[in-house]
């Protein structure tokens, strides 16, 4: 699932400093978000247009 991801390991850790520390519960997967979010905006879909993986 690797290949889904639109950041590379270096863009994420500049940007990890941003990310909300976990209070509580236990935090999704933050690449998988941002490579989420990337795609819409890239390809101009509505979310539930957006592949499930």
């Amino acid at each position: 699932m690797s290949n889904l991801f639109w950041l590379s390991d270096a863009q994420m850790a500049r940007l990890q400093p941003f990310f909300p520390k976990s209070r509580g519960k236990p935090r999704v997967d933050d690449r998988r978000v941002l490579s989420g979010i990337i795609f819409i905006n890239r390809n101009g879909l509505r979310w539930r247009d957006s592949p499930k993986d």
